[in-house]
């Protein structure tokens, strides 16, 4: 089973902890020996998951959407992306150079190919800007891909 993530980065500390609580539960909910996550490892829900589904038994397979995507990202999380990266069973690339919207929707459409079911971390609301989670979700809806919402009951952005 090949299990994928998107998800709002950048959550406050209470919504982080019951986001973090859902994608706990439901990655247990798979068998080990045949979930797949795969993942951007963004900071955030994406490397939240990875490290669940690692921790779980499960493998890890990433899409990396551009050359520049790592620097991209905080600094701070440089370290897990690489930790996980390490783990990674297998590497996916979209060739592109600059980690900007147009990768990153890039990077989500391979994701969503590649996926069974597709967890979300969604509030429901339209993205902010091209390539953001309610564009990935739409995707998927749209390919057929299953789209499972993961959203604290109350919680906002």
């Amino acid at each position: 089973m090949r299990v994928g993530v998107t998800g709002h980065r950048g959550l406050n500390a209470d919504v982080e902890r019951r986001v973090r609580e859902l994608l706990e539960v439901t990655v247990k909910s798979y068998d080990a020996d045949e979930l797949v996550g795969v993942s951007c490892i963004a900071d955030g829900p994406d490397a939240w998951f990875a490290e669940y589904v690692l921790a779980h038994g499960g493998r890890l397979e990433v899409v990396v959407p551009a050359d520049g995507y790592r620097e991209s990202l905080p600094g701070e999380h440089w370290p897990v992306y690489d930790r996980l990266m390490s783990h990674a069973a297998e590497v996916h690339q979209t060739g592109m150079t600059d980690s900007n919207s147009a990768a990153h929707m890039a990077g989500s459409e391979i994701l969503v190919g590649l996926a069974d079911d597709l967890l979300a971390v969604w509030d429901g609301k339209p993205a902010w800007g091209f390539g953001g989670t309610a564009d990935v979700v739409s995707y998927a809806e749209r390919t057929g891909v299953p789209v499972r919402i993961l959203w604290p009951e109350g919680a906002s952005r």
